[in-house]
């Protein structure tokens, strides 16, 4: 499936540790800014591929992201998400699991198509490897979830049905399904504060966990993320599988 070169960029898989040495590089900018030696290394980028895209104009890493297959059972013990959320609903799915994490683009870059293209690949690899969910936690900057109430207010109409609905393992969370309105925000206001990242997962569908995680480690607040792809609207679902096409011709 990968390498291809689509328009001005090349998406392409890591394949050595100078590669990845680029990867922690560009997540330590987006990431942690004060990050030391490690960069933004942890023990899942051992369990995870890395997914890598380029400009062909001067090589330079625009943007990237990991990504782990799993099944239902082992998601609950093996899944970067498992940390902060109690993904035991999780193993009453069935099918293979895709969890998506440290997507980011390059924030001196600012090109629209690196997301798009992230995009892309991730429905390319939906359909390469048969996934029939996908998960990861989506983050907005900072830990105060004031500057973000309307957005909250967003997100209620967009929780998690039930039965595969995380539950909560952070000791410190901000649980904005039974937190109080902001009543003078406006739906353009809350969309304005929505992270792109998660705008995006939000059109194609996606749910969210009823709780936001505030995680002083990476100084964000995140939210669950889910999304079963039968449930992205028939448009979208067109163009993306289009373009997924595209990537695995």
């Amino acid at each position: 499936m990968f390498p291809v070169r689509i328009g001005r960029h090349v998406l392409r898989w890591a394949t050595s540790p100078q590669d990845m040495a680029r990867v922690l590089q560009l997540r330590a900018l987006v990431f942690r800014q004060d990050a030391g030696p490690q960069g933004d290394r942890d023990r899942f980028d051992d369990l995870c591929r890395h997914l890598l895209i380029e400009s062909t104009q001067d090589g330079a890493l625009e943007g990237c992201l990991r990504l782990q297959v799993l099944s239902p059972a082992d998601a609950e013990h093996t899944a970067y998400c498992a940390q902060f959320y109690d993904l035991a609903p999780l193993c009453d799915m069935t099918g293979r699991m895709l969890e998506v994490g440290r997507l980011c683009t390059h924030p001196e870059r600012a090109d629209p198509e690196v997301l798009r293209l992230a995009f892309a690949a991730l429905s390319a690899v939906v359909l390469d490897e048969e996934i029939r969910f996908l998960f990861g936690a989506t983050s907005f900057a900072g830990t105060d979830p004031a500057p973000y109430l309307a957005s909250f207010d967003q997100l209620r109409g967009r929780i998690a049905p039930d039965r595969w609905r995380p539950r909560r393992r952070a000791p410190c969370v901000y649980p904005f399904a039974r937190a109080a309105s902001a009543a003078t925000a406006r739906r353009g206001a809350g969309m304005h504060r929505m992270p792109p990242l998660l705008r995006g997962y939000l059109g194609l569908g996606c749910r969210v966990s009823d709780h936001a995680v505030i995680d002083p480690d990476l100084g964000t607040l995140h939210v669950f993320t889910g999304l079963e792809p039968g449930s992205v609207p028939p448009g979208r679902a067109r163009l993306l599988r289009a373009a997924a096409q595209g990537l695995l011709q």
